[in-house]
């Protein structure tokens, strides 16, 4: 991923100039849950995919489908991890495949 920002949506891209001190705490919060995690960078990319998808925050995956691809997670995984909610979620979660597709582009 070359721009990183290329891929946030414009709501965040506004908390973060609009908020900065907020944007900062929230930036510090979120660095360190991923430290507290026990698990490793790309299941934790995979599962937070699927918490999006759940939630139906379409906004986030583009970005969180990069940094999924940087983690080392395949096109399969990554579709796979936000379809895994479809029994306990329901057919809801298909919501984000745009935005995920999108993203993955034509690999």
């Amino acid at each position: 991923m070359s721009d990183p920002t290329s891929t946030v949506s414009n709501a965040f891209m506004a908390f973060m100039k609009e908020a900065p001190g907020q944007a900062n705490a929230w930036g510090a919060m979120v660095q360190g849950l991923a430290q507290a995690s026990a698990l490793d960078p790309k299941t934790l990319a995979l599962a937070y995919l699927a918490v999006l998808a759940a939630l139906r925050l379409e906004s986030g995956v583009p970005f969180h489908v990069q940094a999924a691809k940087q983690a080392g997670a395949s096109r399969e995984e990554i579709i796979s991890a936000l379809l895994v909610g479809l029994p306990a979620a329901g057919h809801g979660v298909t919501q984000v495949l745009p935005a995920a597709l999108a993203a993955l582009g034509s690999e």
